[in-house]
């Protein structure tokens, strides 16, 4: 398993169907990129320059919504997961 350091956090990219109101499926090369995944692992957190270690506010098996060019894509066991730094998410859903 993947684990992030740092501020890091693992995300794996929820995809949706995408059609158009006239029920014709989009194909991949038409589909904006996704920015909703779920939390698979999270960091230890930020350290501050007084050496203060600052937990993250997002935990594992959270909905997140994040930046639409945030982070780096990665594949490990045939899946395709994203690794951002905990700024780059903008909301927990629900």
């Amino acid at each position: 398993m993947l684990k992030p350091l740092g501020d890091r956090v693992i995300i794996e990219v929820v995809e949706k169907e995408e059609k158009t109101i006239g029920g014709i499926v989009l194909p991949d090369t038409a589909k904006e990129k996704p920015q909703q995944g779920k939390v698979i692992a999270v960091g230890t957190g930020r350290v501050t320059d007084q050496g203060e270690r600052i937990a993250l506010d997002v935990k594992e098996n959270d909905l997140v919504i994040y930046s639409k060019y945030a982070g780096t894509e990665v594949k490990h066991d045939g899946k395709e997961y994203l690794i951002v730094r905990e700024s780059d998410i903008l909301a927990i859903v629900g």
